[in-house]
């Protein structure tokens, strides 16, 4: 049975108010690879709390409204639910601790056709308790089972809403900038304890029954890997500097593989992708920063 469009792009979705604290911050931070060097010192800021910072990627997993598509009244065929893209905006550094406060709505539904499935952009914003706007977060995901809703009548209009704009491709020629950063073989373990409990990233029969060879690590955590990448080489670990950062999934990692970020600069902007070292597969492609 097709989704319903009217349905969906109206969902109520219940104010989330989340209180985190600096150890939050410190566990996100091991999770994405913070601390891999532990006598840098500007790596320490983040995982020890001794002037603490937050990762500005840790915006991500604040006031997250849960796998809600799972919900039976959402429509969707959930099993063949993939994370395509992801995106931030940060209007402000995101604070080692307190309250946040998350919003969330359908911004787009797209028909990409029957068989060719659909596409579902969500929009999170992230204010602190006293209603300052922290960060705006953009996530697409490809719904792999349920293109053709709008070819019933009725159901949204045909085609769905327009498309978001493509994002730019990856540069040609050789990166200005590269830079490689370990993953831990627990990486997936310590960072579910930020709030992604999915058993695909710690339980090896599960992982095998999804055809991969052992459990994979988080696309989230891969694009704070990245973050982390962009904030050491452009921006000398000062979070103030990075306004936004924005991302294609294209591979899974598995924890304990390196994570290599190839930069090229664009004007205020750094243009990325990353790729697993050790199998030469592009993980995370069509990646932009926008830099302070």
């Amino acid at each position: 049975m097709p989704i319903d469009y009217a349905q969906l792009k109206s969902r109520h979705f219940a104010e989330i108010e989340q209180r985190y604290t600096e150890k939050d911050s410190m566990l996100y931070a091991l999770g994405v690879g913070y601390g891999c060097d532990p006598t840098d010192e500007r790596q320490l800021a983040f995982v020890y709390e001794k002037g603490l910072r937050a990762a500005p990627t840790m915006a991500v997993v604040l006031a997250y409204p849960g796998f809600w598509v799972k919900e039976p009244d959402s429509g969707i065929d959930w099993v063949r639910v993939l994370h395509g893209e992801q995106s931030i905006v940060l209007h402000r550094p995101i604070p080692p601790a307190g309250t946040a406060i998350g919003r969330t709505r359908i911004k787009a539904l797209i028909d990409k056709g029957k068989d060719k499935g659909a596409l579902l952009v969500q929009e999170r914003k992230v204010y602190d308790a006293s209603g300052e706007l922290l960060a705006t977060i953009d996530s697409l995901s490809f719904c792999r089972g349920d293109g053709g809703f709008s070819e019933t009548p009725g159901n949204g209009p045909k085609g769905g809403d327009p498309a978001p704009s493509a994002p730019l491709p990856t540069p040609e020629g050789a990166p200005e900038i590269v830079c490689d950063l370990p993953t831990a073989p627990q990486a997936a373990l310590i960072y579910r304890l930020s709030g992604d409990f999915n058993p695909l990233h710690a339980d090896p029969a599960v992982a095998r029954a999804a055809n991969f060879e052992r459990p994979i690590l988080h696309g989230l955590a891969t694009y704070g890997v990245a973050g982390h990448a962009i904030l050491r080489s452009c921006c000398d670990y000062d979070p103030a500097r990075l306004k936004s950062l924005s991302v294609r999934f294209s591979a899974p990692v598995y924890p304990g593989e390196t994570l290599r970020t190839e930069m090229w600069r664009d004007g205020a902007a750094v243009r990325f992708r990353a790729r697993a070292l050790e199998r030469d597969v592009v993980v995370l492609s069509h990646g932009r920063a926008e830099l302070a």
